[in-house]
């Protein structure tokens, strides 16, 4: 019977699929939304002497996701940089699962540690 025992090529070999399709997918999403905010927007004028800023809904999940259903722009285009944001975060996600697997414990731990010290600084809003 052949071995069928989990290679770490393999996981890197799902890490980078991860990478690349995360990337292509937000690249699409953030392309879709400018398509979307540029045939319902092009021919507004624009007064660059008054500052509008960005609208509320993109500052908060829930208002992003009510946006995205209500066909805006620009709240598609904000989903796809947090697809983007998210990539990285799943990498390490898969990163520590393949660690798993291969009962590397030191190495979970010390991945387990950056998820946690990424998502502490997302929630809180610290960075760097």
């Amino acid at each position: 019977m052949a071995n069928t025992k989990f290679k770490d090529t393999d996981m890197q070999a799902i890490i980078g699929w991860v990478l690349r399709a995360g990337v292509f997918v937000s690249m699409l999403v953030v392309f879709i939304g400018g398509v979307i905010y540029l045939s319902r927007h092009s021919s507004e004028h624009i007064d660059y002497h008054e500052f509008k800023g960005v609208p509320d809904f993109v500052h908060t999940l829930p208002g992003i996701f009510h946006g995205i259903l209500d066909g805006r722009g620009r709240a598609i285009i904000q989903a796809g940089i947090i697809l983007l944001i998210a990539t990285p975060v799943l990498r390490i996600i898969f990163s520590a699962i393949g660690f798993m697997i291969e009962k590397d414990y030191l190495y979970v731990g010390i991945t387990l540690l950056v998820l946690l010290i990424i998502i502490s600084a997302m929630l809180t809003g610290h960075g760097g």
